[in-house]
């Protein structure tokens, strides 16, 4: 099993989540944030009172398919999050070693 992970525009979100349920991929976790990469967008940078530095919003897509399916939700991530500028962010892709459902016990792909 893969885990990929994505920062992305916020605004590219609901792009990219319509694409991934389309090819079945429902089973996702999300996080809002704020980050701070070497490539982020000028036009899209704030500064706040509570960070002295300057941050763009992010959201964090995370997602355990099979090892099958890892190029096909990549590139669904990349194609649909893109808008060729800096700040679009980036994707992770790590290897799984285990998974167990709390509530069964299930191990592996049925866990998830």
């Amino acid at each position: 099993m893969k885990e990929i992970k994505a920062m992305i525009r916020p605004e590219k979100f609901e792009e990219v989540y319509r694409e991934l349920r389309s090819k079945g991929y429902c089973c996702l976790t999300v996080y809002h944030g704020e980050g701070i990469g070497r490539r982020g967008d000028p036009d899209k940078l704030n500064a706040s009172l509570e960070f002295p530095f300057l941050h763009s919003k992010v959201v964090k897509i995370e997602i355990v398919v099979a090892d099958e399916d890892e190029d096909e939700v990549v590139g669904i991530i990349q194609q649909k999050a893109c808008t060729h500028h800096q700040g679009d962010g980036i994707i992770f892709s790590s290897t799984i070693d285990k998974a167990i459902s709390i509530r069964t016990g299930e191990e592996g792909e049925a866990a998830v």
